[in-house]
């Protein structure tokens, strides 16, 4: 047999190949290779996973930990406006998790202020420009706001530094009380990123990027928190217990500081002598010497009034030449 083929076999062979690629685009059965069995295509499920940025915190985490910085930035807008008393602006931009070492190598020259927030275990940072805090301190002392060209800081200039972070931190505290009660405080100060050292610098951390708007200028700072200080209450971080725990916030800590505020709370008391009932014409008559007889026995009790309601009642007496009262009973609420 010869084996060269004649045209006619090649047009053939082509119009079978032609017909069998046509059928199985239709749909047509497709026959089963030698052996029986049917060739099949498995679907492998698979997820994208950076071994070099794993992440640590799942959607509806990074959710709850947005809503807690946009908090943390709107009560140190407030806080610092007060302080400073010009209008200052501060809004959250973007929220990442991130290893330390590209948080570090995404600063410029800023000023870091560590700190701790027991019962948290470990150390976060605050970050902020140069610009900034020169800035904030050039309104603190007086003047119209103005930034200096300046990496360092005077032995003036770190205590203001260090107020105006404890302001910050009091707003930290505030935005995260939903969650957790925790108490931050300053540990250091300092002005080169290469002496913050908070986590390794393969460690996730939690980095909230922000601008500050004081006055004309718009300056860049951030908060950086590792994943090893929050993993201890990452099951908190979780939209339904962020709305449940809106209406249970009644914790020790918080109830022992407000009575401290309580307690520090200036109130008005005075006494009163008795009552009468005159016209208006006797009312415009008086005059010195006149006397007025009160509804108050000689020897009767006088009320004596806390913010204008009778809380306590008493007897007048004297004590180095002063007019007191001696409190005889306690007023119930009834």
């Amino acid at each position: 047999m010869s084996e060269i083929l004649t045209q006619a076999e090649i047009e053939a062979l082509l119009a079978s190949l032609t017909a069998d690629d046509s059928s199985s685009e239709l749909g047509a059965p497709v026959a089963a290779p030698a052996g029986g069995a049917r060739a099949q295509k498995k679907t492998i499920a698979y997820e994208v996973y950076d071994f070099r940025r794993p992440d640590k915190f799942s959607r509806d985490q990074l959710r709850t930990l947005q809503m807690v910085f946009e908090t943390f930035a709107r009560l140190c807008s407030t806080n610092l406006a007060t302080y400073l008393r010009v209008p200052m602006h501060i809004e959250l931009i973007s929220l990442e998790q991130i290893p330390y070492e590209d948080y570090l190598r995404s600063l410029k020259q800023s000023a870091f202020i560590v700190f701790s927030a027991p019962p948290l275990s470990g150390e976060s940072v605050l970050e902020m420009d140069f610009a900034l805090v020169f800035t904030m301190l050039d309104r603190l002392l007086g003047g119209v706001g103005k930034p200096i060209e300046r990496a360092a800081f005077t032995e003036i200039e770190k205590p203001l530094v260090l107020t105006l972070g404890e302001r910050m931190l009091m707003a930290f505290r505030s935005a995260w009380e939903s969650i957790l009660q925790v108490d931050p405080k300053i540990e250091s100060l300092e002005t080169s990123a290469q002496f913050v050292q908070i986590a390794p610098p393969s460690d996730i951390v939690i980095t909230a990027l922000m601008e500050a708007r004081l006055g004309e200028r718009r300056d860049a700072m951030s908060l950086c928190v590792p994943h090893m200080v929050i993993k201890p209450i990452t099951p908190r971080l979780s939209s339904q217990n962020w709305v449940s725990s809106a209406g249970k916030r009644s914790t020790p800590l918080l109830r022992r500081a407000l009575i401290q505020h309580l307690h520090r709370t200036t109130m008005t008391c005075h006494v009163r002598l008795g009552r009468t009932r005159m016209r208006l014409r006797e009312l415009l008559a008086l005059k010195v010497g006149d006397t007025l007889v009160l509804d108050t026995p000689v020897n009767g009790k006088l009320d004596v009034l806390v913010e204008n309601r009778v809380k306590f009642r008493g007897k007048p007496a004297v004590r180095n030449r002063r007019l007191v009262v001696t409190i005889t009973d306690v007023v119930s609420e009834e």
